[in-house]
């Protein structure tokens, strides 16, 4: 199972990632959440996943975050 890649991550995907963390107000607090989630190195399946967290949810494909959440927003694929 792949790692979820925190390292030259596409420049459109980031740009994208940023404006759902500014438009969808997700806090410093969150990110460090986040963050400390990501420090554990965590697997991921190859295919859509995601992490809830108290107040987003991380989605992904394969190694890469793909998008941020609201809590009242459905994601798709395998719940980490």
């Amino acid at each position: 199972m792949p790692k979820v890649q925190r390292k030259d991550i596409p420049r459109p995907l980031f740009a994208h990632l940023l404006q759902r963390i500014e438009e969808r107000s997700i806090s410093a607090d969150a990110l460090k959440s986040l963050a400390a989630w990501l420090d554990t190195n965590p697997e991921v399946p190859r295919d859509d996943w995601f992490m809830r967290f108290p107040t987003m949810i991380v989605c992904g494909n394969g190694s890469l975050v793909k998008t941020f959440l609201t809590p009242d927003q459905v994601p798709v694929g395998k719940a980490l």
